[in-house]
């Protein structure tokens, strides 16, 4: 494949996670050896939280609504009613069904709600407000039983308040000021007043992600996302300038946050580097956004449009724009992305924060093999089947004969008790 590069990220050696493992570990089995008192311990060390109250208070939720501006709220339920709208969009496009595959056997598929969810929404560098529509109100329109919302303090009153009025407002049946490995592990273990939960979802620093992925087995997990991506497909027919402040816009996230561009023409890559280089002298967060262009940033110039579908789906982004003069050939064929922004009307802050799509997506080249959070992720899809006498008589046989030739001697005999069972009485 012919490519070159304008701009190369610097190589990055791979991290010895050790430290990280065996500390989150140390965490996870001293909460569950000693539950409440450890998560408190930590609560103080990691949050500053020295209020032994975890849960919030109807009363603390009904304060926080009265004191939000209204063009927040209309803003915060305009969000809502997109990802809701889409989310019920794809809940409708699932179905149980039964089929009679052949005469006397019907097999049958049901759609199971989880019982009971945590949503974790990190507080961090941002507060993530519409994290909590893509969980928990994703999570109500899958139907739910129960579901806990846990966010870390802001400071000292608690919880950041729009994130809490999201928390709220999505359909949290309680809220946690909690974070970190301490709220993961409460969820799953059942601490502070929680319930266990079946199943945990929500982004966060390492230290989440590693808990998450060490609780996995004790509860259910939707993935592991790691630091932002974002890949934009562009040619000589795309704004450079707007094509450089969608890189920097989630550039902006971490310095560990990585920004590529893959385009047909070199000279438009040269003025997308161009155009990087003047935004950066202007935006406010650029001390952040620059860090993540210089260490991580690419401009990759291709020879055609197959060869820039092809270094995308190799590269795998969570989050893919194209810009191009053929939107639609892109995609048709592209495969491997989280979420994928058609055209320059497009962005990802719009997936980001409510435009309808979810915004937990995978990143480190996992859009390879899982597409990210959605409703479905909710939902269990179980089977059942169903045989008369006749077929279970029939299909003994062969069934009897797999068993015995897998050495299973004693589910042979399952298959060959029916088959004497549904004879024919009148033989």
């Amino acid at each position: 494949m012919a490519r070159s590069y304008l701009k190369r990220a610097e190589p990055r050696m791979p991290a010895d996670r050790r430290a990280l493992e065996d500390r989150v570990r140390e965490i996870l089995d001293d909460i569950a050896a000693n539950r409440d008192d450890a998560v408190r311990r930590y609560a103080r060390q990691f949050d500053r939280w020295e209020n032994g109250t975890f849960r919030v208070s109807d009363d603390a939720i009904r304060a926080v609504e009265r004191a939000l501006p209204e063009t927040f709220k209309e803003d915060f339920a305009y969000a809502h009613a997109k990802v809701t709208g889409f989310a019920r969009a794809q809940r409708e496009s699932m179905q149980e069904f039964q089929t009679e595959i052949e005469p006397g056997i019907t097999l049958g598929q049901k759609l199971i709600p989880v019982a009971k969810v945590g949503c974790y929404i990190p507080g961090g560098k941002y507060p993530l407000i519409s994290a909590a529509i893509m969980s928990v109100a994703t999570a109500k329109v899958a139907g739910v039983g129960h579901i806990i919302g846990a966010a870390p303090p802001r400071d000292a009153e608690g919880i950041y308040p729009q994130t809490l009025y999201a928390l709220h407002r999505s359909g949290a049946d309680e809220i946690y000021c909690i974070g970190g490995v301490q709220a993961l592990a409460s969820m799953a273990y059942g601490c502070v007043g929680m319930t266990p939960r079946d199943l945990i979802t929500g982004p966060g620093n390492a230290f989440v992600a590693e808990a998450k992925r060490q609780l996995f087995g004790t509860v259910g997990i939707d993935l592991l996302a790691g630091p932002t991506e974002i890949l934009v497909i562009a040619d000589d027919t795309a704004d450079p300038a707007l094509v450089a402040a969608d890189l920097l816009g989630q550039a902006e996230h971490g310095p560990d946050s990585p920004a590529w561009l893959v385009t047909t023409s070199r000279r438009f890559g040269e003025q997308v580097l161009a155009e990087i280089a003047l935004q950066l002298r202007t935006l406010p967060t650029a001390a952040i956004a620059g860090k993540a262009w210089e260490t991580l940033g690419e401009v990759i110039v291709v020879d055609s449009d197959e060869e820039a579908v092809a270094v995308s789906d190799e590269y795998a982004p969570e989050h893919l724009e194209v810009q191009t003069a053929r939107d639609d050939w892109y995609l048709a064929r592209l495969t491997n992305y989280g979420s994928l922004f058609v055209g320059e009307q497009s962005t990802v802050a719009y997936g980001d924060k409510g435009v309808g799509t979810n915004h937990t997506l995978p990143t480190g080249r996992a859009a390879r093999y899982t597409g990210g959070l959605w409703v479905g992720k909710f939902i269990k899809t179980v089977t059942w089947q169903r045989l008369s006498d006749d077929a279970s008589r029939r299909i003994a046989p062969i069934m009897g004969r797999i068993c015995h030739e897998e050495g299973m001697l004693a589910h042979e005999r399952t298959a060959d008790v029916r088959f004497a069972r549904y004879a024919p009485k009148n033989v």
